[in-house]
């Protein structure tokens, strides 16, 4: 409570709470209208933390999961401010005009910014050495033409999963690019604009330096707290794996050495004497044929090698019956 409390102390010292005179006003901006003083709108700073922090909740969710977030103000006092809070961030940003196409026409957008960084490569490796002097002079026009406009999408190598506009109205050409490919929509919306037409309205002086200042650094900060778990999360998952690597081959080791062992004591295992080895010799020798009546009268000995020279039970059965024809 104590932080709304001091959030809301630093909106109202910033004058987020100024909105535009009532003659311009937008009637579905009502709810978010706390009164009128002059002929002028109060924008209620209760609504304003509400939205804030829901938007700011959702952006750092989306930064969290590695995806991208584009800002977009293309009015001359929000300029500055978007594109130092964007690049603390390593986010994309459009400060200057907003191509049509810029986002329903990517591709045809990334063959402008390659052509941008294929003229930077040739300034750095020494072909503009090779080129006459008006040559030269195109490619270097041509290329802080396109960075003027491209530069802080540079790095977009997809379409952004969410947009951040400054002055939903103003922008409006953003907006309906962003609806069309259902990219989620944040933005700043005075009472002179449609707080329907965006995902997550935040109302509030989208004029005033001071107002654009505040709520877009506080966007920020989420954003950059974000990039900061998913940063940490990323170090324990290695650690996690490490450590089951580790455990993983451990346990190959102790197993395989278990296992060598286990066999030198298996009986009847090579080298040892056991049970297994001796049975045929001992116990199953010709005792059966000595138990059996007429073995070796039935069973001649020569036909079969060492019947009856090694089984004693032939000897004792030759000696009862001869190994005549029957």
């Amino acid at each position: 409570m104590e932080n709304n409390t001091s959030l809301q102390q630093q909106l109202l010292e910033a004058g987020v709470h100024f909105g535009h005179l009532k003659k311009k006003w937008n009637p579905k901006m009502l709810p978010y209208i706390f009164a009128e003083k002059k002929g002028i709108h109060i924008i209620d700073l209760n609504k304003t933390v509400e939205g804030l922090q829901d938007a700011a909740a959702a952006l750092k969710s989306i930064a969290k999961s590695g995806k991208k977030i584009m800002f977009v103000a293309t009015k001359k006092q929000a300029k500055e401010i978007v594109a130092e809070a964007a690049k603390r961030v390593n986010m994309p940003y459009v400060t200057e005009r907003w191509l049509g196409g810029m986002l329903t026409n990517f591709a045809t957008i990334r063959k402008s910014v390659k052509k941008m960084q294929s003229i930077e490569k040739m300034l750095t490796d020494g072909t503009f050495d090779n080129i006459t002097k008006k040559e030269k002079l195109t490619l270097t026009r041509d290329k802080e033409k396109m960075e003027k406009v491209l530069g802080g999408i540079a790095q977009l190598a997809r379409v952004p999963s969410a947009l951040f506009l400054v002055d939903i109205s103003h922008e409006h050409i953003a907006l309906a690019e962003a609806k069309r490919l259902g990219i989620a929509t944040f933005g700043m919306v005075d009472t002179n604009s449609d707080p329907t037409k965006v995902d997550f309205a935040i109302p509030a002086n989208d004029d005033a330096t001071k107002s654009i200042a505040i709520i877009v650094n506080y966007i920020a900060a989420a954003i950059a707290e974000g990039l900061s778990e998913r940063a940490t999360d990323k170090t324990d998952d290695v650690a996690e794996e490490e450590e089951a690597d580790n455990k993983a081959r451990k346990f190959e080791l102790e197993g395989g050495e278990g296992e060598r062992g286990e066999r030198g004591r298996r009986p009847g295992g090579p080298g040892a004497g056991g049970p297994g080895g001796g049975r045929g010799g001992n116990n199953r020798g010709g005792g059966q044929g000595g138990n059996r009546p007429g073995g070796g009268g039935n069973r001649p000995g020569g036909n079969r090698p060492g019947g009856g020279g090694n089984r004693p039970g032939g000897q004792g059965g030759g000696a009862r019956r001869p190994a005549g024809p029957r």
